[in-house]
């Protein structure tokens, strides 16, 4: 039986490269298509497959340019012979062209956000050029309508949450079988805190990471913000001495990262949000805002895993990192790791393998 699998792009190493990476290890003699492959960007089991990239992939650099591209470039891979083809879809990846006969199991991170939820904001407050939020409104309209259209390609759905679930049902009237991300929780580890807090993500704006680096750089609290993106250099004029950027850094690094800061701040709406596992694995508390994934991933009650916040404010974070400092000699960090246990790859595997069949590994 011949499997592929289809991502958006393959660029970096994201919560969705990560869902990729185990897809991978469980269909070993899969290939991978995707829009645009950057080898040195993506892990060793990643790049050990045949990869295939789209006719934009000349141009990657600009890709965040060449999303009304994107559906033609999808429909011109020809998958012909493949029984099985799972995507990997939070940017358009589920629009391929199958023959009737290959079954197609969509695993959703979440409908693209810039076409619906998150439309809205992306066009009225994010996009400060009126000539581009002009251009956007008519494109957006032909994106949704080929993105819907495309959820009819799909023989299942599966989720990353409940919380991604209530959004395939709302955006394509499609219902789905929640599968949480894997996440190696067993290579992360506990060590006495530092006086820092950590932020890892993509410096993008839904992430709405300036309202903690307002809210850390008023209150002089030590703040060290993993990851890069086009929100850098805005993010950087925020910031008061206090909040340092590290950049992106390896896994060895980030680990030592999570495992000696006080608390893990997640102030945007997830998906899911794996960095909240990752920290739970390190022992460390999670103050998140409390919308969408951060509701199913961070215990507040038993074991205490962190707190939530409600209003996506400067001054909202501060007062929750204020009332955890009251809190926070309540954590027991073998708690917090035993329960982030729940999301690890060998559950993730053993779900996917009651939904691929025999034809995956392991």
């Amino acid at each position: 039986m011949r499997a592929a699998i289809v991502h958006y792009w393959l660029l970096n190493m994201r919560g969705g490269e990560k869902v990729v990476e185990a897809l991978c290890k469980l269909l070993p003699d899969a290939d991978l298509f995707t829009l645009f492959y950057d080898p040195e960007s993506v892990s060793p089991a990643i790049r050990s497959h045949r990869v295939t990239a789209s006719f934009l992939q000349p141009f990657r650099k600009h890709y965040r340019s060449l999303l009304p591209l994107m559906p033609m470039a999808l429909e011109s891979f020809d998958l012909r012979g493949y029984d099985l083809v799972v995507s990997s879809e939070s940017g358009p990846a589920k629009g391929i062209i199958l023959p009737s006969t290959t079954r197609h199991v969509c695993y959703c991170h979440t409908p693209m956000r810039y076409l619906w939820d998150l439309y809205p904001a992306y066009r009225n407050e994010w996009t400060r050029s009126r000539w581009k939020r002009a251009i956007m409104t008519p494109l957006a309209n032909y994106l949704r309508l080929w993105d819907y259209a495309s959820a009819a390609r799909v023989d299942d759905f599966l989720a990353n949450s409940e919380n991604v679930k209530r959004r395939i049902l709302k955006t394509y009237r499609r219902e789905s079988v929640v599968i949480p991300p894997p996440v190696a929780v067993e290579t992360f580890y506990w060590k006495a805190p530092e006086d820092y807090y950590l932020i890892v993500s993509e410096l993008v704006a839904y992430k709405r990471l300036d309202s903690a680096i307002r809210a850390f750089s008023e209150s002089g609290r030590r703040l060290r913000v993993v990851g890069d993106g086009p929100e850098l250099k805005s993010l950087r004029k925020l910031a008061a001495a206090n909040v340092e950027f590290c950049g992106r850094v390896g896994e060895s690094e980030l680990r030592e990262l999570y495992a000696r800061c006080r608390a893990f701040i997640m102030p945007g709406e997830e998906d899911f949000g794996i960095t909240a596992v990752e920290a739970l694995a390190s022992g460390k508390p999670v103050i998140a805002l409390g919308r969408g994934g951060a509701l199913e991933t961070v215990p507040v009650a038993e074991p205490l895993g962190g707190l939530f916040y409600q209003d996506p404010s400067p001054g909202s974070l501060r007062e929750a990192i204020e009332c955890w400092d009251r809190r926070e000699r309540e954590i027991e960090p073998t708690a917090l790791q035993a329960y982030a246990a729940r999301f690890s790859e060998t559950e993730f595997n053993a779900k996917m393998r009651g939904i691929l069949g025999p034809v995956a590994n392991l």
